[in-house]
C-alpha cells in the first residue's frame, strides 16, 4: 500500500506539473498572439492596447481593448476583443474568428450603436520575414450587421449587413477584394437648412434608402491599387459611381506616410510644419495616377430636380433644360480646351434630352505622378484637363 501511495503521489504531482506547464504555455501563447497583432497594427498606423487577457489556449479575449489611429488625439474603446480558433501558422498565427462586442456611446445628443464586428480567416504573419506583405494583417471575410446613428429619439442614419471578402495576394497575383452594404437609410427630415429642406420635401426624399458596392485589387509588391467598382445607389434617385487606378501605393509608402502624419500630429498648435509638408510632397512623387472616373446613372432624380427648379422659377421643365444647354458652352470655354468643351456640351445636351448616365473620365497617355499634378495645379490648372486626358460622355454603357 505504501508503494502504491508513493506511486499515486508521484503521478498526481507529475500530472499537476505537466498541467501547469501546459496552461502556462497556453497563457504565454495568448500574450504572444496579442503582442503580434499589436505589432502588425502598429505598422499600419493603429495602436492597440488592452487591460488584461482572459481565457487561454486557442480561445481567449483581450479585456478593455482600445485602438488609436495615427493623427487622432483620442482612442476608440473596443471593450472586449475575442480570439477563437488560434493556431500556429508557419511561425505566425491563424485565427478562425476575431470579433468585438456590441458598442454604444452617446455624446453631444448623438447616440452611436454598432453591432459586433467579426473577421474570419485572420492571418498574422511571423516576424522577420522579408516579403512585402509579411507586415500586414489579412482576413478572408468581415461582417458588421448594423450601425445606427440617432439624434434624440430619431434614427438619423442606419447601415445594415456590411460585408467584405479578400483574396490574399500571392507571388504572381494581386490581392482582390469585394464589399457591400445591403442597405442604408437616412432621415433627411432632420436637415435644418430651409432651402435644402424645401427641395427635399418637394422631390419626395424625406427618407432615402440605398446600398453600397465595391470591388478592387491591390498588389503590395508594386503598389498598384485599383477600385474597379465603388457605387453608392440611392433608391428612386440614381447611382453615383467612381473608379480609380494608382501606382506606388506600397507598404513602404504607407509606413512613410504614417511617419509623417505622426510627426505632424505631435507638433504643437501653430508650429511650423513646412518640413513635413516637403516630406509629404516627396512621398507624392512616388504615387502615379493611372486612370479615374466619376459616373452618374440616373433613376428619376434629374427629372425631379428639373421639375422643382422649373416650379421655383415659374417656368417649364423644357425651358430649364434649354437654358442649361445654352449656358454650358460659355462655362466650359474657360477651360481653354476647345475639344473638351465641345465634348462636355455634347454630353450635357444628350443627357438632358434623355437622362440615363453621364461620366467624366481621366485617362492620361502615360502615368502621371501626383507631385506633377500638384505642381501643374498651382502653375497652370487649365492644362490638367489635357495632361490627364479628361473626357465627358453621356448615355453610354459602362
Amino acid at each position: 500500500m505504501s508503494v502504491h501511495r508513493n506511486i499515486l503521489k508521484k503521478l498526481t504531482l507529475s500530472t499537476f506539473l505537466l498541467t501547469s506547464a501546459v496552461l502556462g504555455a497556453q497563457a504565454q501563447d495568448a500574450t504572444a498572439v496579442s503582442q503580434r497583432l499589436k505589432e502588425l497594427l502598429a505598422l499600419q498606423g493603429t495602436e492597440l492596447s488592452w487591460s488584461s487577457i482572459s481565457g487561454e489556449g486557442a480561445n481567449f479575449s483581450l479585456e478593455g481593448a482600445k485602438v488609436n489611429f495615427t493623427g487622432q488625439p483620442h482612442s476608440f474603446e473596443i471593450g472586449k476583443l475575442n480570439f477563437q480558433g488560434v493556431s500556429d501558422d508557419n511561425g505566425g498565427y491563424a485565427v478562425d474568428t476575431l470579433s468585438t462586442e456590441a458598442y454604444a456611446k452617446t455624446q453631444d445628443g448623438m447616440t452611436f450603436e454598432i453591432s459586433p464586428f467579426k473577421m474570419t480567416g485572420v492571418k498574422l504573419p511571423a516576424a522577420g520575414l522579408t516579403d512585402p506583405i509579411a507586415n500586414l494583417v489579412f482576413y478572408h471575410a468581415a461582417e458588421l450587421a448594423s450601425v445606427n446613428v440617432k439624434i434624440g429619439d430619431k434614427t438619423a442614419f442606419s447601415l445594415e449587413n456590411l460585408t467584405a471578402e479578400i483574396t490574399p495576394p500571392s507571388a504572381d497575383k494581386a490581392m482582390e477584394f469585394t464589399g457591400e452594404a445591403e442597405k442604408f437609410t437616412a432621415d433627411l427630415t432632420l436637415v435644418t437648412d430651409p432651402q435644402a429642406k424645401a427641395a427635399i420635401e418637394a422631390m419626395g426624399y424625406q427618407t432615402i434608402t440605398g446600398s453600397l458596392d465595391l470591388a478592387g485589387s491591390w498588389n503590395p509588391a508594386d503598389g498598384r491599387m485599383a477600385f474597379s467598382t465603388y457605387d453608392i445607389t440611392v433608391d428612386d434617385a440614381g447611382t453615383f459611381g467612381m473608379t480609380f487606378d494608382i501606382g506606388g501605393y506600397t507598404p513602404d509608402f504607407i509606413k512613410a506616410l504614417q511617419d509623417v502624419q505622426k510627426q505632424m500630429a505631435a507638433q504643437p498648435a501653430g508650429a511650423d510644419n513646412s518640413a513635413q509638408g516637403l516630406a509629404m510632397l516627396g512621398l507624392m512623387q512616388q504615387l502615379t495616377f493611372q486612370t479615374a472616373s466619376l459616373r452618374w446613372d440616373d433613376d428619376s432624380l434629374t427629372g425631379k430636380a428639373i421639375d422643382y427648379i422649373a416650379k421655383m422659377q415659374n417656368m417649364k421643365p423644357d425651358d430649364i433644360k434649354n437654358q442649361a444647354k445654352a449656358i454650358v458652352p460659355f462655362l466650359t470655354a474657360q477651360l481653354n480646351n476647345p475639344d473638351l468643351s465641345a465634348k462636355i456640351t455634347e454630353a450635357v445636351t444628350k443627357y438632358l434630352d434623355d437622362p440615363q448616365s453621364i461620366e467624366v473620365a481621366a485617362e492620361p497617355a502615360a502615368p502621371v505622378s501626383f507631385a506633377q499634378i500638384a505642381a501643374a495645379s498651382a502653375a497652370n490648372p487649365l492644362e490638367l484637363t489635357k495632361s490627364l486626358g479628361v473626357t465627358v460622355t453621356a448615355n453610354e454603357d459602362e
